[in-house]
């Protein structure tokens, strides 16, 4: 497993506001959604590509188009919906599919509640989609599923890591025999008590959404 934590001024800019516990839900989505797309420019340096003729006003040319079966974009709900904008608008044609997790806040242990995904991802490369790699059970749960259907290449987006996370992480996908990469815009230092992340930015979900009553 490879990780890149992205070193750019606008990604450091953006995070801090996005860290700012006075920062409101309006301006933490917007937020979010620019440095995500920020990171997609990362992620998809190795996103899969074929030769493509056309003319142009002048000659003809090769140039390269995305190649088929079309790259997939899987946010984790719910938190992940709210990086999703920020994704496709760097990557229109992709198709989307979803992942519900949960995590157990007494065992932080993840477990499937939903999903909508092709039955088949052979050869598919995947793009997961989730704010914060603490404990690292959820995306490790994620990653796994979509390997079980076939997915043979697997990035995900990640605004936030701790070193505990990406340790299980790696540890817990190191029999995959495909390729797994993390693009996060920070390390931070570690997980609390309550595997949340220090410094962080709290509770993602519920600085994109609220916290429903």
């Amino acid at each position: 497993m490879d990780t890149l934590v992205v070193d750019h001024p606008l990604v450091a800019h953006k995070l801090t506001a996005l860290r700012d516990a006075t920062t409101d839900s309006p301006t933490f989505r917007r937020l979010a959604d620019e440095l995500v797309t920020l990171l997609a420019y990362e992620a998809t340096r190795d996103v899969r590509v074929e030769p493509y003729e056309i003319r142009t006003p002048v000659a003809p040319a090769t140039g390269v188009r995305l190649s088929t079966p079309k790259p997939l974009v899987v946010p984790i709900l719910r938190a992940g919906l709210g990086m999703l904008d920020g994704m496709v608008r760097l990557l229109p044609t992709a198709e989307v599919g979803f992942l519900g997790m949960v995590r157990n806040e007494e065992t932080l242990q993840a477990s499937t509640y939903a999903e909508r995904l092709p039955d088949d991802l052979s050869g598919r490369q995947c793009y997961v989609l989730d704010p914060m790699l603490a404990t690292g059970g959820t995306l490790a749960a994620a990653i796994r599923f979509l390997v079980d259907r076939g997915a043979d290449h697997i990035t995900a987006i990640c605004l936030l890591t701790a070193p505990e996370g990406t340790k299980r992480l790696a540890d817990e996908l190191a029999d995959l025999s495909i390729p797994v990469r993390v693009v996060t815009a920070a390390m931070d230092e570690r997980l609390d008590e309550n595997g949340y992340i220090v410094p962080g930015l709290g509770d993602a979900g519920d600085r994109l959404y609220g916290v429903a009553d």
